[in-house]
């Protein structure tokens, strides 16, 4: 017998992989107001929302204890199924770079899977109250496209791992093959009632392979990012970013910073001012106003200071 949770419809399985997502939603939510530029972590924000969309609804309804009428929860079930199937291909087009479903991503998503949704199982199906009817011919488009746009991005990820070739490589593009596969299910599941088991099965497996992606991913940029710090150029054994830390504690101007650069340097002011295009009293002016602003009486005091803040 099915177990089933909150006095609901949703089975255990559904209500796991639920609880599962919003603990991951919720972390990488934390995660992108912490880093707000990170483009792909917010791909993959939308991707988990949707699919706990399709996990909650898809598990709730239709259910006639639920004081909204039948019809609309169909189509608010349905609706969530072609919102996720849609933004799929989007999210590999953007978040994975396969350039090669642009076309698909912008365009025929949503003439091939959205426009039909809206039309069999919103207006028809308002008009005619026939769900099973709508659904075989509403579907039709639908999954013929699906089986059109899975070989596309098949395709797409082909590509992509086409010229260069290592093991490494070999096993993500594999993992990615594996993770468009069960996007399949969805326009399956569309067409037959399948048991909620099997299909929250189906359907999460490609989000728990994205997510493994999403994360060799992410610890692979941050230690590219981590290595390319340790490579940066110092200045007297700071980094970069250190230095410019401390020169804009201290409210120095680009300029003066630049200025300040060529002095750890070692140079004259004479060259300073060769090297930047200035006269030498420009130099001179500028390294006053670094003084100033550091409270350095010379040189020497001026990189210590912004050497030891």
């Amino acid at each position: 017998m099915e177990r089933l949770v909150w006095g609901t419809q949703v089975e255990l399985i559904t209500a796991i992989f639920i609880g599962l997502e919003i603990l991951m939603f919720l972390f990488q939510l934390a995660s992108y107001f912490y880093w707000p530029g990170d483009k792909n972590r917010g791909w993959y924000l939308l991707l988990l929302f949707l699919m706990l969309l399709y996990n909650i609804t898809g598990g709730l309804f239709p259910d006639a204890q639920i004081p909204i009428a039948v019809s609309v929860q169909e189509m608010i079930a349905y609706g969530t199924g072609f919102l996720m199937a849609s933004y799929f291909p989007f999210y590999f087009y953007k978040a994975f770079e396969l350039k090669a479903l642009r076309w698909h991503a912008l365009f025929g998503v949503p003439l091939f899977l959205a426009l039909p949704y809206l039309v069999f199982f919103v207006v028809v199906y308002a008009i005619n109250g026939k769900l099973d009817v709508d659904i075989r011919i509403g579907m039709i488009v639908p999954f013929c496209y699906a089986v059109v746009l899975l070989w596309a991005m098949f395709r797409a990820i082909r590509h992509k791992y086409r010229e260069s070739r290592n093991r490494k490589e070999y096993a993500e593009e594999i993992a990615m093959h594996c993770a468009v596969t069960p996007w399949a299910a969805l326009a399956f599941f569309g067409l037959v009632e399948a048991n909620q088991t099997i299909e929250v099965l189906c359907t999460n497996t490609g989000i728990v392979i994205i997510s493994i992606l999403f994360i060799t991913k992410s610890v692979k940029n941050a230690r590219n990012e981590y290595n390319k710090k340790q490579t940066e150029p110092t200045i007297d054994g700071m980094s970069r970013d250190e230095f410019m830390a401390n020169c804009l504690h201290y409210g120095l101007t680009r300029m003066e910073i630049l200025v300040v650069q060529q002095v750890y340097k070692g140079k004259s002011n004479k060259e300073i001012a060769a090297q930047l295009v200035v006269s030498e009293e420009t130099v001179k002016k500028h390294i006053q106003n670094a003084l100033r602003k550091t409270g350095a009486k010379n040189r020497t005091a001026l990189l210590h200071k912004l050497q030891n803040r």
